[in-house]
C-alpha cells in the first residue's frame, strides 16, 4: 500500500487541488493506497476540506513541519510513505516512479518539481539555479519526498529538532542508509512564497541560514517565511 502524508496549516484555498490530484494519481497507478493529512493546529476549513475528499485526517498541534509529518506517518499502514506538501500537485507518471524506485531496491527519493503561476525574476533565476543542485547532491524538496517504512523507521523519520530544511537532513539519512533517487518526472507546486516576498526578504533568511548552519534551524524565530502569518498571494488578488 501507498501511504500519501500531507501535512497541512491553514491550506483551505490548495489542499482541494492536492487532494484531487492524489487520488486520481492513486488510481491510475493502480496500487492500494491512502491519504493522510496531519493538520497541524490550523484554524480555517483544512479538516473538513479533508475528511470532504476521503482523506484521514491526524488532528496535532505541532506547528513545526518535522514533527506534523512524521505525526502523519506514525498512523499510516503502507509500506511505501509518499509525503507530498498541501501546496502541490502531483501526477500518475510521478507516483509510478516512485513506486517503481522503491520496488527496485532504493529506500526513498525526491523528484523534480516546477512552480506555477508567474515568478519574479529573481524567483526565475534562483529556481534555475537551485533546480540542477538538488539532482547533483541528490536532495529532495519538501514538496514530494518519499521512502519505504522500514527505511523510514531506521533512520528515525525527520529531525524534529528543526523547525525547516528536515527535508534536507531526511534526503541525507536515507542516503546513509541505501540508494536514494531524485526522479526526472516533475511535481508542480506553489510558487505562493516567491510572489508575495521579495527577493530581499527571502535572501535575508537564506543568508542568515547559510552563516548560522543547524543552530539557525533549531529556532522559529527568524524563519517567518515558514511560520509567519500567511500572505494572501498577489496572484489571486
Amino acid at each position: 500500500m501507498i501511504s500519501f502524508v500531507v501535512p497541512a496549516y491553514n491550506e483551505e484555498l490548495l489542499l482541494p487541488g492536492t487532494l484531487t490530484a492524489l487520488r486520481a494519481a492513486g488510481d491510475a497507478v493502480g496500487e492500494p493506497y491512502e491519504i493522510i493529512v496531519a493538520d497541524d493546529a490550523s484554524t480555517d476549513r483544512t479538516a473538513a476540506i479533508a475528511e470532504e475528499h476521503g482523506a484521514r485526517v491526524v488532528r496535532v498541534a505541532h506547528r513545526q513541519i518535522a514533527a506534523t509529518r512524521n505525526s502523519g506517518a506514525r498512523e499510516a499502514n503502507g509500506e511505501f510513505f509518499i509525503f507530498v506538501d498541501a501546496d502541490t500537485i502531483v501526477n500518475p507518471e510521478v507516483v509510478r516512479a516512485a513506486v517503481t524506485a522503491l520496488r527496485d531496491g532504493a529506500v526513498g527519493g525526491g523528484s523534480d518539481l516546477r512552480f506555477e503561476g508567474r515568478l519574479p525574476l529573481w524567483g526565475r533565476l534562483m529556481i534555475a539555479s537551485f533546480r540542477p543542485m538538488y539532482r547533483l547532491v541528490r536532495i529532495a524538496s519538501g514538496s514530494f519526498l518519499f521512502c519505504t517504512r522500514q527505511a523510514f523507521a531506521a533512520v528515525g523519520g525527520f529531525d524534529e529538532t528543526l523547525f525547516a530544511a528536515e527535508e534536507a537532513m531526511m534526503s541525507k539519512a536515507l542516503r546513509r542508509h541505501g540508494r536514494f533517487v531524485v526522479l526526472r518526472e516533475t511535481v508542480l507546486t506553489s510558487g505562493r512564497k516567491l510572489r508575495s516576498y521579495s527577493g530581499w526578504e527571502i535572501f535575508r533568511v537564506l543568508t542568515r541560514l547559510a552563516l548560522l548552519g543547524k543552530r539557525g534551524l533549531r529556532d522559529r524565530r527568524g524563519l517567518e517565511i515558514w511560520y509567519g502569518a500567511r500572505r494572501e498571494d498577489p496572484q489571486r488578488l
